[in-house]
């Protein structure tokens, strides 16, 4: 598959170092260069200075094939609009969207967005953990 990641913080690096190890095209993007260091020297994809929100970055990326898009940055409104974007623009097939806030995450998956929220998902653990 041919895979988008915006974002190359921790979660982002991670995900694009596995995904290159399975044998997938991976391209990430960031508006931080400085953030690549995360990638290890062995990935075989694309790092590409860009903004996930503006169009013509997201073509250099190859957006206009790509099969799936994964926003991962901090901010929730900026992942919110490249899904947006990738999805009703550039008819990707599948967007991922990371929301910190719950009900911004309820919100946008009720409105079709493909959303999870590391907030909820990682309450949800510590309950079970709990309760054990």
């Amino acid at each position: 598959m041919k895979i988008i990641i915006m974002g190359c913080g921790r979660v982002g690096a991670r995900l694009a170092t596995l995904l290159d190890e399975d044998g997938h095209e991976v391209t990430v993007l960031d508006n931080d260069t400085y953030s690549f260091r995360r990638l290890p020297s062995s990935f075989g994809g694309t790092a590409l200075f860009g903004n996930g929100i503006d169009a013509e970055a997201l073509k250099k990326a190859g957006i206009e094939e790509a099969d799936v898009f994964v926003a991962l940055t901090q901010g929730d409104n900026r992942n919110v609009m490249s899904c947006q974007i990738a999805k009703h623009v550039f008819n990707v097939s599948r967007v991922m969207c990371r929301i910190y806030d719950p009900l911004r995450e309820e919100m946008y998956s009720a409105l079709g967005l493909e959303t999870m929220s590391p907030t909820k998902i990682f309450a949800q653990l510590l309950r079970e953990k709990l309760e054990e």
